[in-house]
């Protein structure tokens, strides 16, 4: 009896440190840091007065498990993706209010974001990802709370006038503890934009549709107001647009 409650509890031990590696944060490929994002419901979308009305009807949506870097990919990282592979170097590479190495890459369209994530083993996050990643489940208007809050973010009211090193406000940060949500640059996600898409979308693991007028972009940026940054804030643009407000993250 003894020897079998032994072998029981060695059975639980191994379990218990192959779950443990499971959901350990591990890094990319491209080294970044990435936060583990357990599967489950969140609040996606706003009924807020202030809320746009393509991000209505606010609703539940459920999401497998998945990792999300934990920072905007930097200049440092890209140059090592653009030495790697021969990519062209962005727009305003050599700016020097927007090319320090821990600032987040600029002036990347959404195919140069995707073939960054692909080449780290990774992908850019659907919508939704982005947005449980960054206001948890409960759905509060900023990553930390529902007062906007100058000190915690890269907004327009921040009168800096460009992006900082990604990790300057962990003030800010989200419930998981992703950093840079709202503000410092608009982030590139896999989704088509369509205005009306959250009408019909499926209420788990939400693709986006299968075509629209640009992809989406999410958080808003140093160049905006606070109201641009709030979680549920949606944009978009070209595929093939650069701008010195746009940058992005990799999901996996």
């Amino acid at each position: 009896m003894l020897r079998k409650k032994s072998a029981l509890v060695g059975l639980a031990v191994v379990f218990y440190f192959l779950e443990s590696l499971a959901t350990a944060q591990r890094p990319g490929g491209d080294g970044a840091e990435m936060v583990s994002i357990p599967a489950g419901e969140f609040l996606m979308g706003s009924e807020d007065s202030d809320a746009s009305a393509d991000e209505k009807p606010r609703r539940r949506v459920y999401l497998d498990a998945y990792q999300i870097d934990k920072y905007e990919v930097t200049n440092a990282l890209y140059k090592r993706f653009t030495d790697a592979t021969g990519r062209a170097a962005p727009s305003y590479w050599n700016d020097s209010k927007f090319n320090g190495s821990n600032q987040p890459v600029v002036g990347v369209d959404w195919n140069d974001a995707t073939a960054y994530c692909q080449w780290a083993g990774k992908r850019l996050p659907t919508e939704a990802e982005w947005e449980k990643s960054a206001r948890g489940t409960d759905g509060r208007k900023y990553p930390w709370g529902e007062q906007w809050d100058v000190s915690r973010a890269n907004s327009n009211e921040s009168k800096i006038g460009k992006t900082v090193a990604v990790g300057s406000y962990p003030g800010g940060v989200s419930p998981y503890g992703v950093h840079d949500m709202a503000g410092n640059v608009w982030e590139w996600v896999t989704d088509w934009y369509d205005a009306t898409y959250y009408q019909r979308a499926p209420s788990r693991n939400p693709k986006g549709p299968d075509s629209g007028p640009g992809r989406v972009l999410r958080g808003g940026s140093w160049l905006l107001a606070p109201w641009t940054l709030r979680s549920s804030g949606r944009s978009a643009y070209f595929p093939s647009d650069r701008d010195f407000t746009i940058g992005f993250r990799c999901s996996r």
